[in-house]
């Protein structure tokens, strides 16, 4: 009879395999809303470049530095002078600089959404599939959030300058209070037209030129024609034709309920509850509107 000879194993053999059993998941589960945090978190930091390469925080850093300059000028002469108030009304501010607004969404928009829908993958690792109104929804915060930092530090800055100078306290928490309202309406619409834009296709550099196409362009074109209709004696037309641009939808709204003045060719913005009722309406619908094409587009394209 043979003697018994042992296997040897070769344990030098990168080839092997090493069965370490399965060990299943005991942690917590944390859930959708975790997942939808997370996703609002990463694309809030997202639009300010944070997280991303040094070249991708300079444009949404540089264009927040611009909006918050004239502030802080502002603040500045008014302290040096004793002013008895702010040359600029905190209603009005952001719709001077509405081109740098429109800018900015038309560069952070595209990055937020064109990505993902053209290689269908976004930067986070999810225990299980997100459902796609999570994908909307914190996408959709996140980048009115960003619009809202970006338009409400400049507000702060006047504010705190407007205190540095010893301004009427009452008169000006008063105004950086609808200020504030203004920016949060602004923001809110100006993410979802610009998200919607964007998500129609892919490639970024189309998503950014039809951005400011529908944002910039649209203003440009709405004020000429309301300074031609004011030229003609027309005024209740002046009224009504900033019912076809986002940055006078705002600027009505603000006007016929926070008591701004009208930035309208003559100042003829919407006066009366009705005007105001509509302005308001038209607002509340695209925003509305935009989430709803957004869920749509997602729902198209099998995300």
């Amino acid at each position: 009879m043979p003697p018994e000879t042992t296997a040897t194993v070769d344990t030098t053999d990168p080839t092997r395999i090493h069965d370490i059993g399965y060990r299943g998941y005991s942690g917590p589960r944390l859930g959708r809303a975790y997942a939808r945090r997370s996703l609002f978190t990463q694309s809030l930091r997202g639009a300010y470049g944070l997280g991303r390469s040094a070249k991708s925080k300079i444009l949404p850093m540089l264009l927040f530095a611009v909006m918050c300059l004239p502030a802080g000028i502002i603040v500045a002469v008014a302290v040096a002078t004793k002013a008895k108030d702010l040359p600029v009304e905190y209603t009005r501010y952001a719709l001077y600089l509405q081109a740098v607004i429109g800018l900015y969404i038309a560069s952070q928009a595209p990055q937020s959404v064109s990505r993902d829908l053209r290689f269908k993958t976004v930067p986070l690792y999810f225990s299980r599939p997100i459902e796609r109104v999570d994908y909307v929804v914190a996408k959709s915060a996140a980048m009115a959030s960003a619009l809202f930092i970006l338009t409400a530090a400049p507000l702060l800055v006047l504010y705190a300058g407007a205190l540095l100078a010893e301004l009427d306290l009452a008169d000006q928490t008063k105004g950086f209070a609808q200020g504030l309202v203004s920016v949060a309406l602004l923001s809110v619409l100006f993410a979802g037209i610009g998200l919607v834009v964007a998500a129609l296709t892919p490639r970024r550099g189309f998503g950014v030129a039809a951005v400011i196409a529908v944002l910039t362009i649209s203003y440009g074109a709405v004020s000429t024609v309301q300074a031609i209709a004011f030229g003609q004696g027309s005024s209740e037309t002046v009224t009504w034709l900033g019912l076809f641009s986002p940055v006078t939808l705002i600027d009505g709204v603000q006007t016929a309920f926070l008591g701004a003045s009208s930035a309208f060719a003559g100042g003829h913005g919407p006066s009366g509850a009705f005007a105001g009722a509509v302005y308001l309406a038209v607002v509340l619908g695209l925003i509305a509107g935009s989430y709803a094409l957004l869920m749509r587009r997602y729902r198209k394209v099998g995300l």
